[in-house]
Formats: C-alpha cells, structure tokens, sequence
C-alpha cells in the first residue's frame, strides 16, 4: 500500500506519538501496527525510523528554539509533530522545507490547538533558517 505523503505523514504521527506515550522502541511501535493489521507505507517507515536515528539531534534543534519551555515539556502530540516535521525539514531533501512545515502546522491544527499550530510554525521556521540545521546532515534512504 503506498500513501500519499500527507497521509504517511499522519500515520508516522500517531506511531511516534504512541512511541512516546509507550515508550516503545520504533520497530515494536510499526510492528504492532502492522499486528493490528495496518500495513505500513514506505514513507511512514522512513519519517519514524528517520526520527529515531536523530532524536537527539532533532530534539538539540527544537530545544534550542523553544523559548522559556523544553521538549519534555511539551505535550506527546507537539513533540511528535515537531519531530516529524523536523527531520523531513533537516534530513529529507526531496520535500521542500515550506512544505513540511505547512503539513505540520495542519497536523498540530487538527490534532492538537490552534495555539499549538503557532509554536509548531515559529519553532520550525526558526530551525529552516538555523544555520546549525545542516550541520551533520545526511540524506536517509529508508
């Protein structure tokens, strides 16, 4: 089954955000999708396996752009949506940054607040234009 990216972008939503409400490791959280009988599209795979390989790296850049808060503060939904957007802005060179920061401000809209939508736009902006952001870059093939 292949979606289209705004549909593997949600399905790589809520698997990261069970990831991080579970904290189940990503293969465990894509296996018990696809037990649940969901088949996983390549490009879901891609953002959640992506995210994990740099969570650390990702999570430096959106700390450093959130102004008196944290990552561990922010509600599991912001989070996953900033960590999805992120990567694809960082590492996924075949998705224009505009793009991936649109489809995460409709994500935050949709599943979490119109206040979230505003820190999701003004953190991933600010990354965009953070010179820091390429700094170990490296296109991933999954």
């Amino acid at each position: 089954m292949s979606l289209g990216r705004r549909a593997a972008r949600r399905e790589a939503l809520f698997l990261l955000y069970q990831q991080d409400l579970m904290e189940l490791q990503p293969e465990r959280a894509l296996a018990r999708a696809e037990q649940g009988g969901q088949e996983v599209d390549a490009y879901t795979r891609r953002l959640v396996l992506g995210v994990n390989d740099h969570r650390a790296a990702i999570d430096a850049l959106v700390e450093r752009h959130l102004r008196d808060w944290s990552v561990a503060r922010l509600a599991a939904v912001e989070r996953s949506i900033l960590r999805l957007a992120v990567f694809e802005v960082v590492y996924v060179e075949d998705v224009p940054a505009e793009v991936a920061i649109d489809e995460a401000v409709e994500l935050a809209k949709r599943y979490a607040s119109n206040e979230a939508a505003t820190l999701v736009n003004g953190v991933l902006g600010a990354v965009h234009t953070d010179p820091a952001a390429g700094e170990g870059y490296t296109l991933d093939q999954r």
